[in-house]
């Protein structure tokens, strides 16, 4: 097993943070542009929504698929795929011409984008040892948040500075350009072990995760928990780029730097791990995001500033505690479960957008926060049932963890 601070390590974790960059720039460089999206092709939110949607439900449609395919052929192979297809998709995007071939093409490139997402943690957890593990999946989020933030300010203040049809081909190229650093940095695997075989070998897998109390309520908090942070940043791009406000997609996409408080936040919770349980942390993390919210409430241009990043720092650090567990508590298939916690959290995205912008068009802002109460509700109902189980449960999953030298 690959130890902390070793030189191996050191490779692996680079090589596996790029290549989370890049997927997360390819994933979010849309999203700031929905409101100039709206414009250019005279459409309404929901209709301009389905660009960001179509893509992470492609994503949580594709991660077990992947998945399935890596407990065959390894994890390495399939997040080398995923890096080549993504230029290619994003050259295909560069001449399309309507809104209704750019959503097919979005879908096209969830499909690819899910490939690196499905295996990189079971690769992680594979390969490096448990201390090791802790650190990298934390530092593996924290990647995640920073290509969430330069994708969207790439695509906000690129499509102002020379137009949309040149941003998508510039990123092809900086897809290509990124794919050569990391396939050498993302080393052969030593402890893969193929599950040669059935597809029923494989359902039965997810049907054990589905059917494991401890692992099934962590992936429910994690879509749940997605559904609300990732559309509010939608909700407040519609208002602040409609008047009196009226920000430009390069402005707009600023209010990504938000995510920031999310990057730290995501680091530090594997240093919460070793000195305090996961409910705690996870019922801190509610709270935070609730926090957030109520912030949010207020609607003037500095609140919504405070709020973004207080949710954020919540939501991330939600994320990263249901994400690790999910990785160190499933004892088998391990691919299989980090993509079925996937496709509870992008499936929590791509529903989510749909009533949260739903919420904002017919009721304004407090319709939205009624929404997200009540959602908020049942992550906390769910804490306090995957606390039950997992007392009861011989893999003990949340223990504290032995600090790392």
């Amino acid at each position: 097993m690959i130890a902390l601070h070793s030189q191996d390590y050191k490779k692996v974790t680079l090589g596996l943070g790029l290549g989370s960059f890049l997927v997360f720039c390819n994933l979010y460089y849309f999203q700031p542009l929905l409101p100039y999206f709206m414009v250019k092709f005279n459409a309404t939110e929901l209709q301009v929504n389905w660009l960001f949607s179509s893509t992470t439900l492609a994503v949580a449609v594709s991660l077990l698929p992947w998945a399935i395919l890596s407990e065959v052929i390894g994890r390495r192979p399939i997040m080398r795929c995923s890096l080549v297809l993504i230029p290619c998709i994003n050259f295909l995007m560069f001449i399309s011409p309507d809104l209704q071939t750019l959503i097919i093409l979005r879908a096209l490139l969830g499909v690819a984008l899910a490939g690196f997402i499905a295996v990189a943690v079971a690769y992680m957890a594979e390969e490096l040892a448990p201390a090791a593990l802790i650190i990298a999946v934390g530092g593996y989020i924290s990647a995640n948040t920073l290509g969430g933030i330069i994708g969207r300010i790439y695509g906000g203040v690129m499509t102002d500075a020379i137009g949309l049809q040149w941003t998508i081909l510039a990123m092809s190229i900086l897809s290509v350009i990124a794919l050569l650093i990391i396939f050498p940095l993302i080393l052969k695997q030593r402890h893969f072990v193929a599950q040669q075989g059935r597809l029923s070998h494989h359902g039965k897998q997810l049907l054990k995760h589905i059917n494991t109390p401890t692992l099934f309520f962590a992936m429910l908090i994690g879509g749940l928990n997605f559904s609300v942070f990732i559309n509010i940043f939608s909700v407040m791009g519609f208002k602040l780029s409609a008047a009196p406000i009226s920000l430009p997609a390069s402005l707009l996409s600023l209010v990504f730097l938000c995510y920031l408080s999310g990057t730290l936040s995501a680091k530090l919770s594997g240093r919460w791990m070793y000195n305090h349980s996961l409910f705690s942390g996870l019922l801190l993390g509610i709270g935070i995001s609730l926090l957030g919210l109520m912030i949010l409430s207020a609607q003037t241009m500095l609140t919504i500033i405070i709020g973004l990043l207080v949710l954020s720092a919540g939501a991330f650090f939600i994320h990263a505690l249901a994400y690790s567990h999910i990785g160190r508590s499933a004892t088998q298939g391990k691919s299989t479960a980090t993509a079925l916690y996937l496709v509870m959290y992008y499936s929590g995205g791509s529903v989510g957008g749909f009533i949260l912008i739903y919420c904002w068009q017919v009721g304004g802002w407090w319709m939205v926060l009624g929404a997200t109460s009540i959602i908020q509700t049942l992550m906390v109902a769910l804490v306090f049932a995957l606390r039950h189980v997992s007392n009861r449960s011989p893999m003990k999953s949340a223990k504290k963890l032995v600090p790392c030298k």
